[in-house]
């Protein structure tokens, strides 16, 4: 087992890290709101590092992922890239690759997803029905990846959809989506009318993706969900160290207290937690092993961790860390939003238990 980046794993890192750097700073944070940053968008889009996914893996995803949750930058990647770039890239017939693929790259097509939801009803000539309250960056998206009751996979435009505005916690540009006879293709092949995903399409060696693709999209989305929530834990670690360290009181430091000392430390532990299992279930799914439990477990500390986290840092900045002027709140939205997204910690725990009593988790 060895986390240690490629070469081109750790050149799309500092590429990244200098981007969100450079573009995703306090002002532009502010004059965004809780919509999205088109101008970093594009100069992530150029530099080819959503492009730079099919090859460096779920892996140098987490990387990227990490260098964007310090910095709380507001743009669709990890949406893009996990619920379109990789999941047509595995579970899209060839077609749809040579087709999307390009387009996801380039930030011409951005893809988020709606899962684990699986309300979306299919009628018998493939129309879709059914809604989803909650879909993030559903407002930057053009395409939205859906599961049926099945968990079948279907892509479907937003422009054939009603999407309606939703604000949560964290600023990730969400909306409510709405199908209502909307038609879909199903990731993985166009099968005939009132054909499902996961059969066979009549006469070709294509299949339409299945529960296994549910399953595999579910838990690369849950890793890298957990590699971004290490990024804005680590933000809120490190702001957290630079305001106790020149913030006095009665002519020391904070940070001199062994009482800050103590909650920082906790804190940077529960991150380092965070990012070893997300790096852990990234590395398996990228080797071709087993990692559904990892997976699970990534999800699991990235909810429980994360929450203890991002109230550290904001207890640790005192009232300061209530002021929308300062920062740190940020961190504090997306790692409460983050404990929730995917499945909260005691869901993805039951879930974990599950996995294991039923004797299907990996070793």
């Amino acid at each position: 087992m060895d986390f240690t980046p490629t070469e081109e794993q750790a050149a799309a890192r500092d590429l990244a890290a200098r981007i969100f750097g450079d573009l995703s700073t306090h002002e532009r944070l502010t004059a965004a709101g809780t919509g999205s940053d088109a101008e970093l968008w594009k100069a992530l889009c150029e530099a080819g590092l959503p492009a730079a996914v099919e090859d460096i893996g779920l892996l140098g995803l987490v990387l990227l992922l990490e260098e964007q949750g310090r910095t709380t930058a507001q743009v669709p990647f990890a949406a893009s890239c996990v619920y379109g770039l990789l999941a047509v890239s595995v579970h899209g017939s060839a077609e749809q690759r040579k087709r999307l693929l390009p387009a996801i790259g380039d930030g011409t097509v951005v893809v988020t997803g709606a899962l684990p939801e699986a309300a979306v009803r299919v009628g018998g000539s493939g129309e879709l029905s059914g809604m989803v309250p909650v879909v993030p960056w559903l407002r930057d998206a053009t395409h939205v990846l859906v599961a049926d009751e099945a968990h079948g996979l279907w892509l479907v435009r937003t422009v054939d959809a009603r999407c309606e505005p939703v604000e949560l916690t964290a600023p990730w540009s969400a909306g409510r989506l709405t199908l209502d006879g909307t038609p879909g293709e199903p990731l993985g092949g166009r099968g005939r009318a009132g054909e499902r995903p996961g059969e066979r399409l009549g006469g070709s060696d294509v299949d339409v993706a299945g529960q296994g693709a549910y399953d595999d999209v579910l838990a690369t989305a849950r890793t890298a969900f957990a590699g971004l929530q290490a990024g804005v834990c680590a933000g809120s670690v490190a702001r957290a160290v630079a305001h106790t360290n020149t913030r006095e009181q009665f002519g020391r430091p904070l940070a001199t207290k062994q009482g800050v000392q103590l909650r920082a430390a906790d804190a940077y532990m529960d991150t380092e937690a965070i990012r070893v299992t997300a790096y852990e279930a990234a590395w398996r799914r990228d080797e071709g092993l087993d990692y559904a439990t990892h997976a699970l477990t990534a999800a699991w500390w990235a909810s429980e961790a994360g929450s203890r986290v991002v109230h550290a840092g904001q207890h640790l900045h005192g009232g300061m860390g209530a002021d929308l002027d300062h920062p740190v709140h940020r961190h504090f939205l997306w790692g409460r939003q983050l404990d929730a997204y995917l499945g909260c910690g005691s869901e993805v725990l039951q879930e974990l238990g599950a996995l294991i009593v039923d004797g299907e988790g990996d070793a």
